[in-house]
């Protein structure tokens, strides 16, 4: 793929997002001629998910002192609140097994959650379990203490 093949792909990917914006659930439109099936399109939409992802978990596990499991959870919460579309739409649309399963496996592992010495099935299933809890757990308040005034 050369660089205008490239650019014209992330362009038709995000007027796919654009287009989804209202209705993340609606189905999607999309260049033919660029993705030939929805499932290839959903393919590429989750790899740009899991880039972001992985890069942002490496960076945040460089710099983080504290628990895995933390660092994990607020770095996909992060990314799923700037990209609330592209998750929406990955949430409602993408249906291939081995995607979805790819995501949960780097999440298990990266939490510390598994080890690559385990079966990659039980692997997918601890993220699976991970991942709910992500979603759906409460998200800690945050305290903010006043800042005294200066004299």
């Amino acid at each position: 793929m050369g660089w205008t093949d490239f650019y014209r792909r992330r362009d038709a990917l995000d007027a796919v997002l654009d287009a989804a914006a209202g209705d993340p659930a609606a189905p999607l439109t999309f260049d033919r001629e660029l993705f030939a099936t929805e499932d290839e399109l959903l393919a590429a939409l989750h790899y740009r998910w899991m880039q972001q992802l992985t890069g942002r978990l490496g960076v945040a596990l460089e710099d983080a002192a504290g628990d895995r499991v933390e660092t994990v959870t607020a770095t996909w919460r992060a990314l799923a609140a700037e990209q609330p579309v592209l998750r929406a739409v990955l949430d409602e649309h993408l249906t291939a097994t081995d995607a979805v399963e790819r995501e949960q496996r780097l999440l298990a592992l990266t939490a510390g959650l598994a080890d690559l010495t385990e079966p990659s099935d039980e692997i997918a299933r601890v993220g699976a379990a991970f991942l709910a809890l992500v979603r759906n757990a409460p998200q800690p308040r945050v305290r903010h203490r006043r800042l005294a005034k200066s004299a």
